[in-house]
């Protein structure tokens, strides 16, 4: 199918604390609460982009646990098509996920489980799909090879390729020239340049360098400013949206993506699709959790045209 998106990633529970701090090492303090519910780079792309009126495709590993049943209740509720394999030997991966309550700013420890064991084979098994694709999508979760081998096939196969580059690593020579679009957060863009991303000039110095090391248009998501577009012959500052009062950031960036994918693969332009993430994006953050927090398309676009959004 021309439009079909397909993502390449990791799946994990996320287990969710919320409380007023951060223990420090060696200390035990009181949580204010507790949720447990699906997550995970990749899959919650998958599900945003899903959410948001795609035709997607999620390749990834599960082990044979509660929490894989999770995974794919969860895929079959917002109509994610799974290409995954499943491995008794192993476990399904899980994150652990703090939330300050007084800001919903977080910090997360990931464990991919049978994921950590994605290989360039598995990207083999399923290069038809990745080529076939109008756009296909992944982070950095699952190992690198696996994830610059999958890019290397959907170059060749004419699908429109994204690269997350989260969370922030090293990359290997090359990898960022198999990319026609790579969406970093300030603090990836500043692993991936080497250079401050503070404000709106200097996010635009560090895009122009990816540009310079071979991507094809750089997107840096600003949070709660927004994001720049910044290509060869353009650059441009979309402001974030308000649909409401922020109530948890986590999974902002996997909404902005997963938007960003479904728009382009529907046809539209690049600047389009990127207002068309950070309205995805802007909806999220006024709900819990991550995958659940994802809107819908006529969401989306009463956004878009102006309409208020129902809390």
């Amino acid at each position: 199918m021309a439009s079909r998106i397909v993502i390449l990633g990791v799946f994990v529970a996320d287990t969710a604390y919320r409380a007023d701090r951060s223990p420090k090492m060696g200390e035990t303090i009181m949580g204010n609460s507790f949720a447990l519910g699906p997550g995970g780079k990749g899959s919650n792309q998958a599900v945003a982009a899903a959410m948001a009126g795609g035709d997607v495709h999620f390749i990834t590993k599960l082990g044979r646990d509660p929490f894989a049943d999770m995974a794919l209740a969860t895929w079959k509720k917002a109509g994610v098509t799974p290409q995954i394999t499943q491995h008794a030997d192993s476990y399904t991966g899980a994150a652990y996920i703090f939330i300050e309550e007084a800001s919903g700013n977080n910090a997360i420890i990931v464990c991919p489980g049978v994921a950590r064991t994605i290989a360039p084979d598995d990207i083999d098994d399923n290069a038809g799909l990745i080529g076939n694709a109008a756009v296909f999508l992944t982070q950095l979760e699952q190992p690198m090879d696996a994830a610059c081998h999958a890019l290397r096939v959907a170059r060749k196969g004419g699908a429109v390729t994204i690269l997350n580059p989260a969370p922030a690593a090293e990359l290997p020579e090359g990898m960022l020239a198999l990319c026609d679009y790579v969406t970093p957060n300030e603090s990836e863009t500043e692993a991936l340049t080497g250079l401050p991303v503070g404000n709106l000039e200097e996010a635009r110095e560090a895009a122009e360098l990816l540009l310079a090391k071979g991507v094809g248009t750089a997107i840096i998501t600003l949070g709660e400013n927004g994001a720049l577009y910044h290509s060869p012959t353009n650059s441009v500052h979309v402001p974030a949206m308000n649909a409401g009062p922020v109530v948890e950031t986590t999974g902002a960036g996997d909404a902005f993506n997963g938007g960003f994918a479904t728009a382009l693969a529907g046809g539209a332009d690049p600047l389009a699709a990127v207002r068309f993430g950070c309205a995805t994006a802007a909806i999220s953050v006024t709900r819990p959790g991550t995958a659940p927090s994802m809107p819908g398309l006529d969401e989306i676009e009463d956004l878009l045209s102006g309409t208020q959004i129902s809390p």
